[in-house]
């Protein structure tokens, strides 16, 4: 009797612990790593211009104005033909964006443009012929201003942690263009680390995070539309509550009929 009972007791033991325990994952898509389509690779090193000063900012009767030191409007950056991306026939530039529209780019200190009436985020940079901005204090001017009567009525300073998206933009026309496209994008008032503030930039819905302040070449993109949507983060991975952020743009790779394939 005493055995009956032991057999039992222990086949209901047996019973309850299998019932409660955890069945065992054969899942394990969630230790691998997911294999990215595109590569984002830091820009090679550039020419330099430490010294390339970008001032005096006026904006009256619909015709910018501004002061250039140091730095060559409309010549080619000497390094364009060792970057393999897409570069101006028409040389250095000044790259200005307002709000979160697509930059225009001007190759005189002195040009007319257009802007709405009303309250806006300005900013220029001076930019090399292959597009790169330059990334100093002295090479750029940021501003929010009023505009009225295709002049500017007031500007004050900006105090955010800004970002502003300025490449790839447009359309990229052969292999030489469309290879490897350049991403670059301008800060205000705020630096990039490990640990610190940080940009996901998402390429048609691939998120690549960025750590440090510099131009990247694009490679694998796809001929067609494509789509670049660039968010500043803090520290803790929450977007930056600030103006114009997140910013997103799509852009278009064509091949180039007379080339060979």
């Amino acid at each position: 009797m005493n055995k009956i009972y032991f057999l039992y007791f222990f086949s209901l033991m047996c019973l309850i612990s299998c019932k409660n325990e955890a069945p065992k994952s054969t899942d394990t898509t969630d230790t691998k790593e997911v294999k990215q389509k595109y590569t984002l690779t830091p820009f090679t090193n550039s020419a330099e211009f430490a010294d390339a000063q970008l001032s005096n900012m006026r904006y009256k009767e619909g015709v910018f104005k501004f002061d250039v030191t140091n730095y060559e409007l409309g010549t080619q950056t000497a390094d364009a033909a060792s970057k393999m991306c897409a570069n101006s026939g028409k040389g250095q530039h000044i790259h200005l964006i307002v709000d979160s529209l697509p930059y225009a780019a001007k190759y005189t200190n002195e040009f007319e443009h257009a802007v709405d009436n009303g309250g806006h985020f300005m900013l220029a940079f001076l930019s090399r012929s292959y597009h790169e901005s330059i990334k100093t204090k002295d090479a750029h001017i940021v501003k929010r201003v009023i505009t009225a009567e295709n002049g500017l009525s007031q500007e004050f300073d900006v105090p955010y942690n800004m970002i502003f998206y300025s490449r790839p933009k447009g359309t990229y026309v052969g292999k030489a263009n469309t290879n490897k496209v350049m991403l670059d994008f301008y800060l205000v008032n705020t630096e990039l680390s490990e640990d610190g503030f940080y940009v996901d930039a998402n390429i048609n819905g691939e998120v690549h995070k960025i750590t440090k302040w510099q131009p990247y070449y694009i490679e694998g993109l796809p001929m067609g539309d494509n789509y670049v949507s660039l968010i500043l983060r803090n520290k803790n991975g929450e977007k930056v509550n600030v103006p114009l952020n997140p910013v997103k743009r799509i852009f278009t790779l064509k091949e180039d009929p007379t080339e060979e394939g």
